[in-house]
């Protein structure tokens, strides 16, 4: 792929912007996440063993203090960390780092030792305990762009990975590069209010790239120095 005039060096890294002071819990992501990665919804009494499937969690706090008290809501997913922990302790090297910035998945590859959930430290992977079961019509909506994963590995977010190669390759036989905005992973497409914004961190005049340099921004867990490639803006402040 041609070069952008504005790319950095260091090349392209993926990178998802949230904006905490945005984001109303609908949980609107997490739906659409479902739908375009294939996954299973596993009932009430497997999430009550943690059981759960999702690959974006939608945390609740509390911020102030009664009766001032507001609720606020932060959506978890993986965070795509550079110097990501779940990588080294893989034995079979099915989770790695791609030449784009993301924590790959080879399903194929998985034999479900759950070194890389115990390893993950926030918790953002989960782990398929039992065969995908889709009652019709479900079977009817499953993306053929993404794998229906068997039981006994672990999964998470990747972006959307699959949108991410069908515009890279459209914009490839264009001759061109993909223009800021242009990717959209479900939940960025999906959330009404966009609290979620996508796109290349390393280049400067994306919308991705001056927002992570707000004084609004921070990361989760920065004293672990894995380098998260989620980025949230603080709520309850003004936009700049």
């Amino acid at each position: 792929m041609a070069k952008d005039a504005n790319q950095s060096d260091e090349g392209i890294r993926w990178a998802l912007v949230v904006d905490l002071d945005r984001c109303t819990g609908c949980q609107a992501c997490v739906v659409a996440c479902h739908a375009e990665n294939n996954l299973q919804i596993v009932g009430e009494k497997e999430a009550a063993y943690g059981r759960w499937t999702h690959w974006i969690i939608i945390h609740r706090y509390w911020e102030g203090e009664y009766p001032n008290v507001k609720a606020r809501f932060m959506p978890i997913m993986c965070q795509q960390c550079s110097e990501a922990p779940c990588e080294p302790v893989c034995p079979v090297f099915a989770t790695y780092h791609n030449e784009e910035g993301l924590n790959a998945q080879i399903y194929n590859r998985c034999i479900g030792t759950r070194f890389c959930g115990s390893a993950c430290p926030y918790k953002a992977r989960v782990y398929n305990w039992f065969r995908p079961e889709f009652p019709e019509p479900l079977t009817e909506q499953l993306n053929p762009d993404v794998s229906v994963r068997t039981r006994g590995i672990m999964e998470k977010c990747t972006f959307c990975i699959q949108r991410i190669r069908r515009v890279e390759i459209d914009a490839q036989a264009e001759g061109r590069s993909p223009t800021d905005g242009e990717i959209q992973p479900a939940c960025v497409q999906t959330c009404p209010t966009s609290a979620l914004i996508f796109g290349d961190l390393n280049d400067p005049n994306s919308h991705v790239s001056q927002l992570a340099h707000s004084r609004r921004s921070f990361r989760l867990l920065p004293e672990l120095g894995t380098d998260p490639g989620v980025i949230y803006l603080k709520g309850g402040e003004v936009n700049v």
